[in-house]
């Protein structure tokens, strides 16, 4: 099948690597559902999207409730018939010393990014089984691998995040489904914007390439994986850190 052909669901769709990530989906001809928690900013990409030739489709979703997460999936089966590609991508940090965490912020990201990633994993596989074909790409992160003090709570949900591709991985390979994760390192987005000239010019002596990352490059790799020509890749963590890590 051609990319034309394909659809995929984006989420956290409405800034930095995941409307990158349905952008990059879009310009090679997929139709991409654009899924995340604000409306006005999911529009934004909607019309970048259809300004640029390509389809989009708006689903409002917040990962931390599974009805709108069963009703989201719903709404792509009804207008589509068949879902493709998943890219989990939406996610959020409460960052915080581990003694001093406060229980709601340790479930508040566990829940976000890594039971929310599960759960629409688990609403995709039926569609994709019935198939018999599909691309499941979760958006994790280098300090998965690495760990970064005062980040214990979303170090956990990505690291789990891993585990959970790995395990999955194996559970759909029989029926051509790939389930595979992007880990970005520093990459330039709103959140990055927040360091402090100190604190980034350390991190850029931690990256032998010198710089930090752009959402683009995360893009091109999860659309890398979400492609035909992948299919002979599964359970695999796809490092786009700029050789800060090279485990």
């Amino acid at each position: 099948m051609s990319w034309s052909e394909r659809v995929a669901l984006v989420t956290g769709a409405s800034q930095g690597i995941g409307k990158a990530c349905a952008l990059a989906l879009a310009e090679v001809g997929a139709k991409v559902v654009v899924a995340a928690r604000s409306a006005e900013k999911l529009i934004e990409t909607a019309q970048e999207i259809t300004e640029a030739g390509g389809e989009a489709h708006i689903v409002h979703l917040d990962v931390t409730d599974s009805a709108q997460i069963i009703a989201a999936f719903a709404n792509v089966k009804e207008k589509y018939g068949r879902l493709d590609i998943l890219v989990n991508n939406a996610g959020i940090t409460r960052d915080g010393l581990s003694m001093r965490m406060k229980r709601e912020d340790w479930d508040a990201v566990i829940t976000a990014n890594l039971t929310g990633s599960h759960l629409c994993i688990q609403q995709a596989l039926p569609i994709m089984l019935r198939q018999r074909y599909g691309r499941i790409v979760n958006v994790v992160s280098v300090v998965a691998q690495t760990g970064n003090p005062g980040q214990a709570n979303y170090v956990a949900s990505k690291a789990g995040l891993i585990g959970l591709t790995k395990a999955i991985a194996q559970e759909v390979a029989s029926r051509t489904i790939t389930v595979n994760a992007v880990a970005p390192g520093f990459i330039a987005t709103a959140m990055t914007e927040k360091i402090v000239d100190a604190a980034r010019d350390r991190l850029l002596q931690m990256i032998p390439l010198g710089r930090m990352g752009t959402d683009r490059e995360v893009a091109v790799a999860v659309r890398f994986l979400a492609s035909d020509e992948a299919g002979y890749i599964t359970g695999h963590v796809l490092n786009v850190n700029g050789g800060m890590y090279m485990g």
